[in-house]
């Protein structure tokens, strides 16, 4: 009994507690910080909103594209940021009661979360802009220019639990449960988060030195740009080809001639689709790596560093998947 209540209080029991204070204490914070540089600013607050929609030099890098294109460019590069936890949605959506309690978790988790807290930073971007008459992209710079002692230390906390919640989400969890998936006997859930905390570790002593230098957006949209086809795929292989029927016996069956076998354990049609329409999607970012001069020249013009290479990504993978693979 006692070592059953302990392990409750380590593992996915910690971290789902951690998330369910997390989240609401930053929307405590954002709220807050929202209500009190809206009072300065006033009434022109929301000119300054028009503004940012209005596409021109403070749309933050979108100019030129116009307010519907510069919106469809920013809504990719945060899919893009959670590209992995959109793939790995199962070893979320596992924990729920019922397929209802799914439905209402994604509708206001996802749907209500995003336009909600999308209010509150256009509001306190547009407010700074109002009060400090210029573009602040960083909220920590943001709050040093409030100038309050005990604001400061209450964002302090809250970036401290947004940093950890959000990147338990998407860069914890989904790489934990890959590595413990891709070889089960030898590598459980903790092993895996142990081996995803070490990479992590590495790629953040990259942070400074290499990846500040490539920019976060063209960092972020090359991410999502290597995992948006694998979304395609997934989406096509499961509706389409196999017409939402999987036969969840032979998902667990190693054997040469399982269903779900393939070649040699691999289906090599779908990474096929997957190179393709990887390489293309990371051409959006990159576009001098393409060796077809039409689309190096079209992406070059398209704007948005590459905000579009989720859904170009993911929709050149389902399309090339759907053409190659044949139903089994």
């Amino acid at each position: 009994m006692g070592k059953k209540y302990a392990n409750k209080k380590r593992g996915n029991y910690l971290i789902r507690r951690f998330l369910n204070f997390a989240g609401p204490a930053v929307y405590v914070v954002m709220i807050f910080l929202m209500l009190t540089i809206w009072a300065q600013a006033g009434g022109g607050l929301l000119s300054e909103v028009g503004n940012i929609f209005s596409g021109g030099a403070r749309s933050g890098g979108f100019e030129g594209l116009g307010s519907f294109a510069a919106f469809i460019a920013v809504f990719s590069i945060m899919v893009g940021y959670f590209a992995a936890v959109v793939i790995n949605f199962g070893d979320f959506a596992r924990f729920v009661k019922n397929e209802n309690e799914m439905k209402k978790g994604n509708l206001w988790g996802l749907v209500g979360n995003v336009i909600f807290f999308s209010f509150i930073t256009l509001m306190i971007t547009g407010g700074t802009i109002a009060v400090f008459g210029e573009y602040i992209a960083q909220p920590t710079e943001m709050v040093a220019k409030v100038d309050n002692m005990f604001l400061t230390l209450i964002a302090a906390f809250a970036f401290f639990s947004a940093t950890v919640g959000i990147n338990m989400v998407a860069n914890f969890i989904p790489p934990a449960y890959d590595l413990s998936n891709l070889m089960p006997s030898k590598i459980n859930f903790r092993t895996g988060g142990l081996i995803t905390a070490i990479c992590g570790f590495v790629i953040g002593g990259l942070w400074v030195s290499v990846i500040t230098q490539m920019g976060m957006f063209p960092f972020v949209n090359t991410l999502g740009a290597i995992l948006a086809p694998v979304f395609g795929i997934m989406i096509t292989d499961y509706y389409i080809i196999k017409k939402e029927k999987l036969h969840v016996n032979d998902l667990f069956d190693a054997r040469p001639r399982g269903r779900y076998h393939y070649d040699n354990g691999f289906n090599h049609k779908g990474m096929l689709a997957w190179v393709i329409s990887g390489y293309i999607a990371i051409g959006t970012v990159w576009p001098n790596i393409l060796i077809f001069e039409g689309l190096t020249n079209f992406f070059a013009s398209l704007g948005g560093g590459g905000g579009y290479a989720w859904m170009i990504g993911a929709g050149l993978g389902a399309l090339i998947h759907l053409a190659i693979s044949q139903k089994r």
